[in-house]
């Protein structure tokens, strides 16, 4: 232990001591002889000795430090694998939602193209309905021409009948006058 403690002074001494300045020199004088002597351990020097004993410990502690540093390795790599699981799952939400808009876009474009469809075909179908009542309306409207004009020829007719009717009467009456006899029928009541 004292030789330890002597190495750990030696050790220690360089590190603790404040440089040494160069002495000038004044005269010369012989220097006595140094003398090694041991040093009693001062208690801040003790608690070196105590961390020179706790690094035997300390030794065993590589171990725990490799213990630590795979935990840490093992963190970093749960880590890792976290981010990377992560990532992967964005991606794929990301494929997903992409995938599901290009199938609405595709089933917005197909419902607008079948909704052009099913329009142009009702406005085909309203244009023929259109074609169909102008060419009925024509029809109607030339059959009420035809039964107003028939009803004006047969209106014609009656209305020469009975021209003719009256000049037959007159031409009757005025014979009646001339003969001065009664025509042979009284009005009709007989």
């Amino acid at each position: 232990m004292a030789e330890e403690a002597t190495k750990i002074e030696v050790v220690e001494s360089p590190a603790e001591a404040p440089p040494q300045e160069t002495p000038t020199p004044v005269a010369e004088t012989p220097e006595p002889p140094e003398e090694k002597t041991v040093v009693e351990p001062s208690p801040s020097q003790e608690t070196t000795l105590d961390s020179i004993e706790n690094e035997k410990p300390e030794e065993e502690k590589p171990e725990e430090v490799s213990v630590d540093r795979d935990a840490q390795l093992a963190l970093v790599e749960t880590e890792k694998r976290m981010s990377l699981i992560k990532a992967w799952e964005e991606s794929e939400k990301c494929k997903a939602e992409n995938k599901a808009h290009k199938k609405i876009a595709a089933i917005e474009a197909l419902e607008s193209t079948k909704k052009a469809a099913v329009e142009a075909e009702l406005k085909k179908i309203e244009e023929a309905l259109e074609k169909k009542r102008a060419e009925y309306t024509e029809k109607m409207k030339n059959k009420v021409a035809m039964i107003h004009k028939e009803a004006e020829e047969k209106k014609a007719l009656v209305e020469a009948k009975k021209g003719e009717d009256i000049l037959k009467l007159e031409e009757m009456a005025a014979k009646c006058r001339n003969t001065g006899k009664p025509p042979k029928k009284l009005l009709g009541l007989f």
